[in-house]
């Protein structure tokens, strides 16, 4: 998966990646400057001491034009400013989840790669006889039968409900009526009817699955543990990882853009976020910790045939609409703490004090007292 690349879109449209300058504390509008105003040249990484013998602008007193005016200019613009990062993803089923026999036995029967497998049906066969799938969040880890109670056995009452019995009532109490109802089971199963279902009789898994790989042959002896196949989920999902820092950009429910390889752009959507580790590239590198977002697509249509496909994916933090923003070289740091901008008008400039807002794209959301759209404001050359 490639590198993250970072950015951000100002009403849609794409601009060069700005570093803001860090947070100080802001002071309120119309105080005095005392001594020197500091101009900060974000261009050149230097410093400009400007001699202010004036006021800010709302200070009790005259406002005194700067001795020199700056060597560009910038206009105050009102706009809608989104924090957005594009990031490599590849369209596949999701994460992949081994099934391991947990009885020993003969396999004597596998589904073909690409099959999908529902609830109730076989997902391999021991022995000759049926490992079903049901649908459950936790995984099966031992026997059940009459006197257990659990999650598990919630999970097996809800499934043989799905498949038609019934009977029992559906809570976490394996019951005389759930063993009855496990006994028509096993007889529709063709498996020895003995009311306990036996630890490696049925794995749980969220959902419908595919087959993604087979991991042994038809005929060959297994033991507790032993690898039998892989298998995902059945929807198609982008699947993302982002550097650790960059987990603000992936919440669990937002909206995301997505570009296939076709350049088609369709909608999409987190649906899980998780913190993964990643082993380090060699032996003596240390392990990285990075998140990993799934990202479900609302036009699946759009994506058939895409299989193991890179694709671009565009996160939106925060979103400003109808804002005020101006490039963030225009900031100047004030000496008392907090930023100001440059105000020029007929050929005067004065200074303002501002209160910023969001950062993206190489400009910032700003508000300050008499500023408006169209204003002319100095940057540095």
């Amino acid at each position: 998966m490639g590198p993250v690349k970072g950015g951000a879109t100002i009403d849609g449209k794409a601009e060069p990646d700005a570093t803001p300058p860090r947070p100080r504390r802001r002071r309120g509008r119309g105080k005095a400057v005392v001594g020197l105003l500091i101009v900060m040249v974000a261009a050149g990484g230097g410093f400009v001491a400007i001699n202010s013998a004036g006021l800010l602008e709302g200070a009790s007193g005259p406002t005194q034009s700067a001795a020199v005016l700056p060597p560009a200019t910038a206009t105050v613009a009102r706009q809608t400013l989104n924090d957005t990062m594009d990031a490599d993803g590849e369209l596949g089923y999701g994460p992949v989840t081994t099934a391991v026999t947990r009885k020993p036995g003969t396999i004597t029967w596998l589904p073909e790669s690409g099959r999908q497998v529902t609830r109730g049906k076989s997902l391999y066969r021991l022995d000759n006889d049926p490992v079903t799938l049901m649908y459950g969040d936790t995984p099966a880890y031992r026997d059940l039968k009459i006197g257990v109670e659990g999650k598990d056995v919630e999970n097996l009452e809800r499934n043989l409900s799905k498949l038609g019995y019934d009977g029992f009532t559906v809570d976490d109490e394996y019951t005389y009526d759930t063993y009855e109802a496990v006994l028509e089971w096993q007889e529709d199963r063709g498996l020895d009817e003995t009311g306990v279902v036996e630890l490696g009789r049925v794995v749980f898994a969220p959902g419908k699955v595919r087959v993604e790989s087979i991991e042994s042959e038809e005929g060959q002896p297994a033991q507790p543990g032993q690898k039998v196949l892989t298998y995902t989920g059945t929807s198609k999902v982008v699947t993302v990882e982002l550097e650790a820092e960059d987990q603000r950009m992936a919440k669990k429910g937002a909206k995301v853009g997505v570009e296939l390889p076709d350049g088609k752009s369709v909608n999409g959507k987190v649906t899980e976020v998780a913190t993964v580790i990643v082993p380090g590239e060699s032996q003596d590198a240390d392990p990285e910790t990075r998140v990993e977002a799934l990202v479900s697509i609302g036009n699946a249509k759009a994506a058939k045939g895409l299989d193991k496909a890179s694709v671009d994916v565009t996160f939106t933090a925060s979103q400003r609409k109808n804002v005020l923003t101006v490039p963030v070289a225009a900031l100047v740091a004030l000496q008392e703490g907090g930023f100001g901008l440059e105000v020029i008008e007929g050929g005067r400039s004065r200074y303002i004090a501002v209160e910023t807002g969001l950062f993206a794209g190489g400009r910032v959301e700003v508000e300050g007292d008499g500023l408006t759209e169209g204003m002319t404001v100095g940057m540095p050359k």
